[in-house]
């Protein structure tokens, strides 16, 4: 991406994610890496001040924090991290989950799109949810990208598909089906939806991440991409005829190809970002080789969202070890997007 980029009109807006996992400590490192570098866009972070204080002085953490409304965060980031209270206190611990911090943790999500569409905030950064808690607490989308479309729907008006991209130094992986049992990625695979998902990656990888023709390359559904139909026929009768589709629409496509094959290094240099038909097949080989690097991107809405490429670590929430560097990928990489996004009188006004 260019570095000639204009300055962030409006801080990030980070969620709290699950309150008992690594979250509020990637948080607090966040801001004591970040804080006094010029370069590294300030935020502000959705959560209840009071536990996130209670976090850092377990840690033994010198952050003051500053509880502010909204866009005000970037005239105190340099000195304290900039806190929108949520109103919602926390019951559960450290590596103790509870459900009933559900509610409140899905209501952070929701207050960073409310920023945004104001214009309070420039982009959304996601921590780590819990999604079993989640669901025990009534939610119905699968994850942050589904949750993230309805949100887009209500406060910016515009319906649209959430695509997620991997994001990473050395390559990038789009999954064409993303939360589902394996058992329903053949029946959910179309024409139709390949060649949507290939028109969002190509338009954004183009609008966003400044690359003038996006190459993408799509990986077969079974092994070796088939073996000519003797091992499935998705490569035949939906994967190729989608990339024809998406050639005739000006875009440069190659594939069906084996994916066990497609991210050597040698293989890498051919393409911007591949296309893979399942979750485990794209978020394997990234999270292998830049697990540290890597960054969840929404395409396809209205709004830039980034988040960390791993889980709310219970397991090891609280002992101070956990490593804010994906993190802080998220939001370098959300502030480069934002400077880059169009501008802020093209949204629609809320509902």
């Amino acid at each position: 991406m260019a570095q000639s980029l204009p300055a962030l009109t409006a801080p990030l807006v980070l969620s709290q994610g699950d309150p008992s996992g690594i979250g509020p400590e990637l948080t607090l490192k966040a801001w004591l890496k970040t804080h006094d570098d010029p370069g590294a866009p300030p935020f502000l972070v959705v959560t209840d001040p009071d536990h996130l204080a209670a976090v850092a002085r377990d840690l033994g953490m010198k952050v003051p924090i500053k509880i502010v409304a909204g866009a005000e965060a970037a005239a105190v980031f340099r000195h304290a991290l900039p806190v929108f209270d949520s109103q919602n206190s926390v019951a559960g611990k450290l590596g103790m989950p509870d459900v009933r911090d559900a509610a409140a943790t899905i209501a952070s999500i929701d207050t960073c799109v409310r920023l945004v569409q104001a214009g309070e905030a420039s982009a959304v950064v996601t921590n780590p949810i819990a999604k079993e808690l989640f669901y025990r607490a009534s939610f119905r989308y699968p994850g942050h990208t589904e949750y993230l479309a309805e949100l887009s729907e209500r406060y910016f008006g515009e319906t649209g598909r959430a695509v997620m991209l991997i994001w990473s130094p050395q390559f990038a992986v789009i999954p064409a089906t993303i939360h589902v049992p394996l058992r329903r990625v053949p029946a959910l695979l179309t024409r139709d939806l390949l060649v949507e998902t290939g028109l969002i990656a190509a338009r954004e990888l183009a609008s966003r991440f400044g690359i003038k023709k996006p190459r993408l390359a799509f990986t077969g559904l079974n092994p070796h991409a088939g073996e000519g139909g003797t091992m499935g026929r998705e490569e035949i009768e939906i994967i190729a005829p989608a990339l024809t589709d998406l050639a005739a629409a000006g875009v440069t496509v190659s594939g069906p190809h084996a994916a066990d094959t497609l991210f050597r290094p040698s293989a890498r240099k051919h393409y911007d970002a591949v296309i893979a038909m399942y979750h485990d097949q794209a978020l394997i080989p990234v999270k292998t080789i830049a697990f540290e690097s890597a960054v969840n991107v929404t395409l396809g809405l209205p709004l830039i969202r980034t988040s960390p490429d791993h889980g709310t670590a219970f397991d090891i929430a609280g002992k101070g070890i956990a490593d804010p560097a994906s993190l802080i990928a998220s939001m370098r990489l959300a502030g480069k997007l934002a400077r880059r996004a169009r501008p802020a009188q093209t949204r629609k006004t809320a509902r």
